[in-house]
């Protein structure tokens, strides 16, 4: 198991936009993320348990990676929870 930390940046904190791209990012992987915030824990293959967490921009989260290729999976989630989500692009 791999662990790394966060810290949400996109203004409007994680809502459903974020949380679909975000999610299909996990349902994508072989193995088990979960996500840990103040408010709980999930697991990223859940839109709604990931809007629930209520992330708000400068929320700290832990990410857990178990499966293959655990470094490299962490680093770009992380990337993509940090990411200033523009909906639409401008």
């Amino acid at each position: 198991m791999v662990e790394t930390t966060a810290v949400i940046q996109n203004e409007a904190g994680i809502h459903c936009r974020p949380s679909a791209i975000l999610v299909k990012a996990g349902c994508a992987y072989e193995g088990k993320i979960l996500v840990q915030a103040e408010s709980g824990t999930c697991n990223l293959t859940s839109a709604l348990e990931l809007i629930m967490l209520g992330l708000e921009q400068g929320a700290a989260i832990r990410i857990q990676v178990s499966g293959p290729n655990e470094e490299e999976e962490a680093r770009k989630l992380a990337e993509l929870f940090e990411t200033h989500f523009d909906f639409p692009p401008r």
